[in-house]
């Protein structure tokens, strides 16, 4: 009996050691801290649910969107080519297609089906383009979404939470294996459909690939709070990059697509973005447009925002899918695209001012002239204008020194150029400055075009006072000997000129001389 009674004594406490060793077992991983367990409504839940939202931008180069991404694999055809994409180390297959290629039609086309997968990690079938580009249109910007998505900075799976009673006891350790379980794990929490904890020691990755290792929810939420802009800052500042570089040169429209339907009116537009929003548009025909513009940071890409009051075509928020050096190429859904080229040497805001200074900047060649119908550049082929501080224009032509004057001129069309050169009526015209640069003014009037080209001398002193010299006045030969022979009686009556473009001419004794010098 003594026995039997010492064992029904030690029973309870055994029974006691054995549920205590249970349950030391099962929350080895971080010991319960009612302080620890995550609220519903707090920053630190609101952080865990956004950073585990599914990132779209891995696969900007396929769909185009941040929004959403393309579950994989996929098929899709860039330039006729197939290619099956099954990780993300494919991407690159289809940037070194686009490479391969000099011309500026990067076309890339998914075959359809495919399976989409959005920001909460729900997957969608999509049949067609058109049902793509129509739920890409819908997407919601950052801004306009309850919850930003954090993409700075990624959990170290595997990641476990520990589950509460309402007693604070646990009852169950959850292991969660990747974003999508996490999301939908944290969907539960913001529910207060399970009261849990993060066990730690966990750690989190950067963009960068730096490992940062939190011990609590404080310190979790300090290495979040910091992470959070990181690469927002570098996607500003990229914003900021374009910004500059857009501002830094003018853009001629290269191609212009609306509605899926290719408008050659706007080739040759040129466009220049400038301060506090303000970006001015010449046409083809001179006319100069002003508007505004701003970038903004979507979820769909950088957007390229442009209204002009009486310009609708243009009057869009553009998405910028493609910037390389000198090129950039910009989209909406329906079938909208503009390809813009950067020319440094454009001029869009002609004012006198500008024309005038660049007017006097070295000669001017007549490179084309249209008079009529008929091409008359020949007869000034190396006869270059040179226009003056006090309005005076001179030209060479067959040997004769014309002089005249110019005025440039301000109309309610743009800026003209009036030139007054006697026995030179073709150029005698009013003109209209269409196109400027440093290197080219395009002019034209009612019935004539003409173009002028610059040629700048070499700047070098002393021979820049020997062609002032040369070209200044008409030259006869004083004396011509050849290889120790006396040759000036048979040159003695003839006189040579020099022109300013390189072109010289010898005449006398009735015979006439044109060459290059």
């Amino acid at each position: 009996m003594k026995t039997k009674l010492k064992f029904l004594v030690l029973l309870p406490f055994f029974a006691l050691l054995l549920f205590t060793s249970c349950q030391e077992e099962t929350v080895d991983i971080t010991p319960p801290d009612e302080a620890e367990a995550l609220v519903a409504d707090s920053q630190l839940t609101s952080f865990l649910s956004a950073t585990s939202k599914n990132d779209g931008s891995k696969d900007n180069i396929i769909d185009g969107t941040s929004c959403i991404s393309v579950k994989l694999p996929v098929v899709v055809k860039v330039r006729g080519v197939e290619i099956r994409i099954d990780s993300e180390a494919d991407y690159i297959k289809i940037k070194r297609l686009y490479d391969e290629f000099e011309d500026d039609i990067d076309r890339l086309d998914i075959l359809f089906p495919i399976t989409i997968i959005t920001s909460e990690h729900e997957e969608i079938t999509i049949g067609s383009a058109e049902e793509l580009s129509e739920f890409i249109a819908d997407c919601k910007d950052d801004d306009e979404e309850e919850e930003k998505e954090i993409r700075c900075i990624d959990f170290q799976f595997p990641i476990s939470f520990s589950v509460f009673d309402r007693d604070f006891q646990i009852i169950e350790v959850v292991e969660i294996e990747n974003n999508r379980q996490l999301h939908r794990f944290m969907k539960r929490v913001k529910k207060s459909e399970v009261f849990a904890s993060l066990n730690f020691p966990l750690n989190m990755v950067l963009k960068d690939g730096t490992v940062l290792t939190a011990e609590n929810n404080e310190q979790l939420r300090e290495i979040i709070e910091a992470a959070k802009d990181s690469c927002e800052e570098e996607d500003d500042f990229s914003r900021e990059r374009l910004e500059n570089y857009l501002k830094k040169c003018p853009w001629i429209v290269y191609e212009f697509k609306r509605n899926n339907q290719e408008n050659d009116e706007f080739k040759q537009y040129a466009i220049n973005f400038k301060d506090d929003g303000v970006v001015t548009m010449r046409s083809r025909n001179g006319d100069i447009l002003t508007g505004e513009w701003e970038l903004e940071r979507t979820r769909r890409g950088i957007a390229i925002e442009m209204e002009f009051e009486n310009l609708a075509d243009f009057t869009l928020k553009w998405l910028l899918y493609d910037f390389e050096d000198g090129k950039i190429k910009i989209y909406e859904a329906g079938g909208n695209r503009i390809i813009l080229k950067r020319n440094c040497e454009v001029v869009v805001d002609i004012t006198k001012e500008r024309v005038k200074n660049f007017l006097k900047e070295c000669f001017w060649r007549v490179a084309e002239l249209e008079v009529n119908d008929t091409d008359k550049e020949e007869e000034y082929i190396g006869t270059p204008l040179k226009f003056y501080a006090n309005n005076i224009v001179k030209i060479r032509v067959n040997g004769e020194l014309v002089e005249g004057t110019y005025e440039v001129l301000v109309r309610n069309t743009g800026i003209g150029l009036e030139i007054n050169l006697e026995g030179r009526p073709d150029l005698k015209l009013q003109w209209l400055i269409t196109f400027l640069s440093e290197d080219e003014i395009e002019l034209k009037n009612a019935d004539n075009e003409m173009e002028l080209k610059r040629h700048c001398p070499d700047n070098d002193g002393d021979l820049n006072f020997i062609l002032d010299a040369l070209v200044s006045s008409e030259w006869e030969v004083a004396s011509y000997i050849d290889e120790g022979e006396d040759e000036t009686p048979n040159y003695k009556d003839y006189v040579i000129g020099f022109n300013q473009s390189g072109m010289l001419f010898a005449e006398g004794n009735g015979n006439d001389y044109r060459g290059l010098g």
